[in-house]
């Protein structure tokens, strides 16, 4: 449920694309059913600031999940980190050899954007600044974020050898929110921070603001401009959001908020089919079985302008027959959606059983069968 202050705050926003003024990159895509709603200069280089620290929790979420990190263990901010970083920009305040968890950490680089924080995560971590770095070009590189590269954990300037594009910060927000989402709802979405003593305040424009929006990260030098990786929930639709370069913060927020409810307002959501729902078959050669179903692991939908009614085409695609043996869940096929003949988004569907390669008897049963009407 909407809190009285977030809905008071929804009536004073007009949803609106945000101009090239305020925003001169600009891209929305919702996760919900694939689409790109909005795209403006998404593959031009820009540097994040900021927005760098959502790589640096992603790897950290990684290592998480490979049991190389742990949110309960405890880093000591090593001396040459607290010199470099103790007070410069966005901080969390860590004393001088502190003993903080990564949990501790965590929540500072995603609330308050602790640029102290990003560096003690990333040295306690990886026993270097360096070493982590190297890691997050690794994982980026891994989700498919072939145009940007990192220089730094926290994004501060470094003669930009620290670039992305909108393009793939959408893929780097994509993976994080699908991999991890339990981990993305404890750390993202804080409206304060408090540590050491000391309460602050998330800058983040739309939570709290936008219903359903729940961070993601702001960004900003005076090299960068203003920028917004952000995203939102609502009515079972998931929307992800970048605005770049704005020239002041306050054209930065206003496009960031309209933006977000555009997404939300200007099209209507169909669900096609349900989670684990039949979609279609696949032949299967040398299997225990000839054919598999193919199902999407979570619902489909497509997004089409609201209050039209547009034809909407759907077309499986997969290099087949499918050799066994074959997973349960795996991977084997697309689905691909267009609106009016144009193809707007691609769904991965997968197995519904694992199929084992086929017996002797097997082989010459479905050898049989292929011969049945």
């Amino acid at each position: 449920m909407c809190s009285p202050a977030a809905n008071a705050a929804r009536t004073t926003i007009t949803p609106a694309i945000p101009s090239a003024q305020d925003a001169p990159i600009a891209l929305l895509i919702d996760l919900s059913s694939g689409q790109t709603l909005f795209a403006r200069d998404i593959d031009r280089r820009f540097m994040p600031a900021s927005m760098t620290k959502v790589m640096t929790v992603f790897t950290a979420f990684e290592w998480m999940h490979r049991g190389k990190l742990f949110p309960q263990q405890v880093i000591t901010v090593a001396p040459d980190v607290f010199d470099k970083w103790h007070g410069v920009g966005s901080t969390m305040f860590l004393p001088k050899d502190a003993r903080v968890t990564v949990d501790q950490l965590l929540h500072g680089i995603t609330t308050v954007s602790a640029n102290d924080g990003a560096a003690a995560l990333a040295h306690g971590a990886a026993g270097s600044i360096a070493k982590w770095v190297a890691a997050m070009n690794r994982e980026a590189r891994s989700i498919g974020m072939t145009n940007s590269h990192y220089g730094t954990p926290n994004g501060w300037m470094d003669q930009g050898g620290t670039f992305v594009t909108a393009r793939d910060l959408a893929t780097l927000a994509t993976a994080m929110i699908e991999r991890y989402p339990d981990l993305y709802r404890r750390y993202f979405g804080a409206r304060t921070l408090t540590y050491n003593g000391i309460t602050q305040r998330n800058h983040d424009p739309i939570t709290g603001v936008v219903p359903g929006a729940d961070g993601i990260k702001t960004g900003f030098t005076n090299q960068a401009g203003y920028g917004f990786l952000g995203s939102a929930q609502r009515n079972g639709r998931r929307l992800v959001m970048v605005v770049a370069t704005s020239p002041t913060g306050r054209q930065r927020n206003k496009a960031a908020q309209e933006f977000m409810e555009w997404g939300f307002d200007a099209f209507d959501s169909r669900l096609l089919f349900g989670a684990n729902t039949q979609i279609a078959k696949a032949k299967v050669q040398n299997g225990g079985l000839s054919r598999v179903k193919l199902v999407s692991p979570r619902p489909i939908r497509v997004d089409v302008p609201k209050g039209t009614h547009p034809e909407v085409g759907l077309k499986v695609r997969y290099f087949g027959p499918l050799r066994a043996p074959i997973a349960r869940g795996e991977h084997v096929a697309d689905l691909i959606v267009s609106v009016d003949g144009k193809e707007v988004g691609t769904r991965p569907l997968v197995s519904d059983r694992a199929i084992g390669t086929a017996t002797i008897v097997q082989r010459i049963f479905n050898g049989f069968a292929r011969w049945l009407p």
